[in-house]
């Protein structure tokens, strides 16, 4: 399926088809089986908001990971809102899931920082991606963003600051 989603994101509608046809299948056989007794519309449901959420962020996908685990990590997070949201509590079920665990947990960890990072905007994003996470130096992301090492430790600490505040954490003046 991987070489399916990489056709996909290169231009090939034909493959990106066949991917959407062959992951509503994995996605419904997943869901039901998770949605303990739920019924077959739910997890149709479920398979859909699952496809759609892979359609808009399939321009995240890193072409060197596996591409089960991705999918499984949006997967999970649109059936643990639909458990919460219906009030059932039996989420804790959930990890025999289709993906390796430590792939699936980078993943997840992935998506949380990119969620995380959507509270900046996407060239301040992108500077605390390289400096922070990645760690290129100031140096290097000013001269790959075509930015001066003054205007990227500003952003980064303006960036910094927003997410602090909008995350709950103090704002670190040193």
């Amino acid at each position: 399926m991987k070489a399916l989603m990489l056709l996909a994101l290169d231009g090939n509608s034909a493959a990106y088809r066949t991917l959407l046809e062959e992951l509503s299948r994995l996605l419904k056989a997943y869901l039901v089986r998770r949605l303990f007794g739920g019924r077959v519309s739910e997890a149709e449901d479920l398979v859909q908001e699952t496809l759609l959420a892979i359609h808009t962020r399939r321009m995240t996908y890193d072409r060197e990971m596996t591409f089960l685990p991705w999918v499984n990590a949006i997967a999970r997070h649109k059936l643990v809102d639909h458990l919460r949201r219906q009030g059932r509590h039996d989420t804790d079920v959930l990890d025999e899931d289709i993906a390796i665990p430590g792939e699936a947990a980078n993943v997840e960890a992935r998506m949380d920082v990119d969620r995380m990072l959507g509270g900046v905007s996407e060239r301040t994003a992108g500077l605390i991606r390289k400096v922070k996470i990645e760690g290129q130096s100031i140096d290097e992301a000013a001269r790959a963003g075509d930015m001066s090492q003054s205007a990227v430790k500003v952003a980064i600490h303006r960036g910094l600051a927003t997410l602090a505040q909008r995350f709950g954490g103090k704002k670190d003046d040193r």
